[in-house]
């Protein structure tokens, strides 16, 4: 903090940068709340599992995992290692009308809430 004498404390920007990622987590969280109540978060979850298993993505993340585990050895593979390794791959290769379908029932569902 920098003071003066004839002003109140001006905050660094480091404090500042700090405050408003907290207001961005502040409304993710208010956001994550409303979905759950309104039961909308579990119809979105459910959504996205049928598009992600009618595009093929679950297939393509099992072979992976398989893969993984042959190249490996069985005995050599844990879940925490197989997680680590797969959810970088598995990220990135969500198909990006899946992205866009989630982003735009989100996105009516707060202005429908009138967040």
């Amino acid at each position: 903090m920098k003071q003066s004498v004839n002003r109140p404390p001006t905050p660094d920007e480091d404090d500042v940068a700090d405050g408003f990622e907290k207001d961005k987590v502040t409304l993710r969280e208010i956001i994550n709340v409303k979905l759950v109540e309104s039961g909308e978060k579990e119809n979105l979850m459910e959504l996205v599992r049928d598009r992600l298993v009618e595009c093929g993505w679950k297939d393509e993340m099992r072979i992976a995992c398989r893969e993984h585990v042959k190249k490996k050895g069985r005995k050599d593979v844990t879940v925490d290692e197989l997680i680590r390794v797969i959810t970088p791959k598995g990220r990135a290769s969500v198909p990006d009308s899946v992205k866009a379908e989630l982003l735009n029932r989100i996105q009516n569902f707060i202005v429908s809430a009138a967040l």
